[in-house]
């Protein structure tokens, strides 16, 4: 099979995701979507969602009944609030990430009432005195608590990176942890992302339908 005729094979991404990076994977043979830091990802097709997690959580949702699903992928930037602030900045931008994906799927068809939630990731990989990973935990356990939505299966925390690799559709997620990483790409590229978003926080005002 060449570059070529793999890329025929690529259907068309949802108008808000063409941006994201998509490729035929051999291995599962469908279409799969490549999310990183600060991406997220929404399909009403048979193909995968796949991204690699150091500290960072991806929550996986979807509606099994109206077949439309997605994942993210994200981190809290350090709490830089005063005391007297009721949604600290850091909350404000997990409620940005979680948000947008749940309303994207809503908006494609998909009902509350039936959303299952995966969450994955927030291992101990940076080398920081504050447990990042558990921060990312902590919120998203949180969030979901105070939405009023249950969570069908989880695989964090640790000290390991993750690739996991999630279909909407089948509901299907596969989580492998990478005991043997040698690089420094994931931590390298989450120390990257935490920069950015440290120095330009997201203000959410978003409410779900």
């Amino acid at each position: 099979m060449t570059l070529s005729s793999d890329k025929h094979r690529l259907h068309k991404a949802l108008p808000e995701f063409e941006g994201v990076k998509r490729y035929w994977d051999k291995t599962n043979n469908c279409v799969a979507a490549k999310i990183l830091p600060g991406e997220y990802y929404v399909s009403v097709t048979n193909e995968l969602i796949t991204t690699v997690l150091g500290s960072c959580i991806s929550v996986c949702i979807r509606d099994a009944k109206n077949g439309v699903g997605g994942m993210n992928h994200f981190m809290l930037p350090k709490d830089n609030s005063m005391g007297g602030s009721i949604v600290s900045d850091a909350a404000r931008y997990g409620n940005y990430a979680m948000e947008h994906l749940i309303n994207d799927i809503l908006h494609y068809g998909g009902e509350r009432r039936n959303l299952e939630f995966k969450v994955f990731g927030g291992g101990k990989v940076l080398d920081m005195k504050m447990d990042i990973g558990k921060k990312n935990i902590d919120f998203v356990f949180d969030y979901l608590k105070t939405e009023r939505f249950s969570i069908l299966s989880e695989d964090v925390g640790d000290i390991y990176p993750r690739k996991v690799n999630y279909f909407p559709l089948s509901g299907i997620a596969k989580v492998k942890k990478l005991k043997k990483l040698h690089n420094q790409t994931i931590i390298s590229r989450e120390n990257k992302y935490r920069d950015e978003i440290q120095h330009a926080p997201v203000v959410s005002d978003i409410e779900l339908f």
